[in-house]
């Protein structure tokens, strides 16, 4: 008769012992190095240091999203998704501030070239289907409507967003086809080299017909025209309090920000995980080999996640252009710290890259708010870089990979 064998509880290696007593002990001594800058400090400047950061860890979290969508796909780390940031954005600026009579023809022709680059993939067959068809056409009449509205500025918001998405699918495709793939077989390292090249491009061709001058793109000017303050007042406390003073105040481009970063985020999960196109995308970023070997298309797939990279990186350079502004330095170096929002999360997670994108835009806001000489933007994401690669190498959602011989 089988007996059940209670397991023996674990006991914790000697090693582990040390290595929990050395984190304690960092812990302790980080909390003592931080009390006295939090001395003089009151608690509606915390609240709102707080609330800042997640509103930006929003926008940072969409950012590292492209990026996991890129390393999913290919492996690969995509050090050029800050300068599609940067394009993404002057491509909506000029497309919203620029005359009809200009900005038509253009949306036209980034939309036939989108097209083009489109079918000869072959990828059109994944997408023309009777279903979806249906829908294109529902939206092509929708969009009919809205461009013969007058006076409200639908014009001006349906082409600048139409000839950024198509524009950004565009780019993402063109340097899929023509960067990427014929490196396919090559050794990763040679692939990153060719996104910092890519990178180094775009920046070029953005200085070029945009200059280096910091722009700020005008997506938010209405909120005055419609009644909405510059900062919404949520919270007040009694001036004579000492600890509990202060006035909490949220933009509303920052709020607008959030919330559209968090709807592109869920709409992706979305897509990534109920659609035949993510299907196959997953199946792809677990295994190209056995995806190919299986039937699926490998390089359309490899098309399509850089083409949806390149669209995220466009929305977050629109949202970060509104809110705050559109500069040749600021963007790309945007990108690069929010990297390691990107290991905090683990380099295949999604629902990583929101909690690393959130944590990191919480780091950075805190650290500009307890130190000086910009302390959180320039040297905090890579102390958490730091933290995170000695701690947890994989990421709080990362998967461990191991290799059997």
């Amino acid at each position: 008769m089988a007996q059940a064998v209670q397991p023996k509880p674990r006991t914790l290696k000697p090693r582990e012992i040390v290595t929990f007593g050395l984190y304690a002990i960092a812990f302790v001594l980080f909390i003592l190095w931080i009390q006295p800058y939090l001395a003089d400090k009151t608690a509606g400047r915390m609240l709102q240091t707080t609330l800042t950061g997640i509103l930006t860890g929003g926008v940072y979290a969409l950012i590292a999203l492209g990026i996991v969508v890129i390393n999913k796909a290919s492996g690969i780390f995509n050090f050029a998704h800050g300068y599609m940031m940067l394009i993404g954005g002057f491509v909506f600026f000029s497309l919203f501030t620029t005359s009809s009579g200009i900005a038509m023809p253009v949306v036209i022709a980034l939309a036939t070239l989108t097209v083009f680059m489109v079918a000869t993939t072959d990828s059109y067959r994944m997408i023309l289907r009777p279903q979806r068809l249906i829908m294109s056409v529902i939206a092509v009449i929708v969009l009919t409507f809205l461009m013969s509205l007058e006076g409200v500025g639908v014009q001006q918001w349906i082409r600048a967003s139409v000839g950024t998405l198509t524009g950004a699918v565009l780019l993402g495709v063109i340097v899929e086809r023509f960067a990427i793939r014929p490196l396919i077989g090559q050794p990763l390292f040679a692939m990153v080299m060719m996104t910092l090249a890519v990178g180094e491009m775009i920046r070029g061709i953005t200085i070029m017909i945009w200059g280096s001058l910091e722009t700020r793109i005008p997506v938010f000017s209405l909120l005055d025209a419609n009644g909405i303050p510059q900062a919404l007042t949520t919270l007040r406390w009694d001036a004579r309090e000492t600890f509990l003073q202060g006035i909490i105040l949220i933009k509303p481009e920052q709020l607008i920000a959030f919330g559209l970063a968090i709807v592109a985020f869920i709409g992706f999960l979305v897509f990534f995980q109920f659609t035949n196109v993510g299907l196959a995308m997953r199946a792809t970023a677990e295994n190209q080999q056995l995806a190919q070997s299986v039937g699926l298309r490998v390089r359309i797939i490899l098309a399509v996640a850089w083409g949806i990279a390149a669209l995220m990186a466009a929305v977050a350079g629109v949202l970060q252009g509104g809110a705050s502004t559109l500069s040749v330095n600021a963007i790309p170096l945007l990108a690069l710290a929010v990297f390691p929002a990107v290991l905090l999360g683990g380099l295949e997670s999604i629902s990583g890259a929101m909690i690393g994108g959130l944590v990191l835009g919480l780091v950075i806001e805190w650290s500009n708010f307890l130190f000086a000489n910009q302390v959180g933007n320039e040297l905090a994401p890579f102390v958490v870089l730091m933290v995170v690669l000695v701690l947890r190498p994989d990421g709080l959602f990362g998967l461990k990979r191991i290799e059997r011989i």
